[in-house]
């Protein structure tokens, strides 16, 4: 067997990406000026990594995703079984779910920067209103695959519509719940950063790659921000991934043994 270090199955598509990238950069596919290779651009992130200002605007961008998405988690889920276990309430409402869920935050970022400033608050507001559907919908459909039994058995004790709610819907949920807050989170990052590179005046990884960006002369900067974004919501998915295996191992599809 070959000593040469073996990549991970995970990582193969994300490998080639880069060796893609850096050919293309290194034999002027695309000019390389612009689009500065990997062999750059990395060391040009683990570099800035080491600048307290830059590691404080990776901070700020990350706090203001989780926030928002602790907002959207708040309150998605209660809405979700709600609209879940009350057809009434579902049927009064969906429409008008199913015409703003469409509304991209982005198209949004003029309206929110005129109503609420440059501040954190924009991008925070626009971040829990992107983060919402994905969160929302998977608690609303994740109702439908509760088990009946479960659910007339808990009546047979007498529990009411809160205590079904709260202990028999929402556990059965809870899987989907997850799922729908790994997708959100890469769409509250994405929102965040976004409206920081509008904003201008909002500290973020936003912000410092609109700075770097002027005149196109730091370019190794911009995607060195960039790929970090990518790298986070990456990380952020993986972790999210694996607590979802480990706390709910009860919900994986069975494999039979070969």
């Amino acid at each position: 067997m070959s000593g040469a270090p073996r990549v991970p199955a995970s990582l193969v598509g994300l490998v080639g990406f880069f060796a893609i990238w850096e050919v293309a950069s290194r034999t002027d596919l695309v000019p390389g000026y612009y689009l500065r290779p990997p062999s750059v651009v990395l060391p040009t992130m683990v570099t800035l990594l080491g600048d307290p200002e830059f590691v404080r605007a990776v901070v700020a961008t990350l706090a203001a995703t989780l926030l928002a998405l602790v907002i959207a988690v708040l309150i998605a889920v209660p809405a979700g079984l709600v609209l879940g276990s009350v057809p009434p309430v579902r049927r009064a409402v969906m429409t008008l779910v199913e015409f703003l869920r469409p509304i991209p935050s982005v198209a949004l970022i003029p309206l929110a920067l005129l109503t609420f400033g440059t501040g954190p608050d924009t991008k925070i507001t626009l971040a829990v209103y992107g983060a919402l559907w994905p969160i929302l919908f998977n608690t609303m459909y994740a109702l439908d695959e509760v088990d009946p039994l479960h659910v007339e058995t808990a009546r047979a004790f007498g529990t009411g519509r809160l205590g079904l709610l709260g202990r028999v819907a929402l556990p059965s949920a809870a899987p989907f719940v997850l799922t729908g807050v790994r997708l959100s989170f890469a769409i509250a990052l994405a929102v965040v950063i976004s409206t920081e590179l509008f904003s201008g005046g909002t500290i973020g990884l936003g912000q410092v790659v609109n700075v770097a960006s002027g005149g196109g002369l730091n370019m190794d900067t911009v995607l060195a921000g960039t790929v970090l974004a990518g790298l986070i919501g990456y990380g952020a998915n993986a972790g999210l991934e694996l607590l979802h295996r480990k706390a709910f191992a009860w919900s994986q599809p069975k494999v039979g043994a070969e």
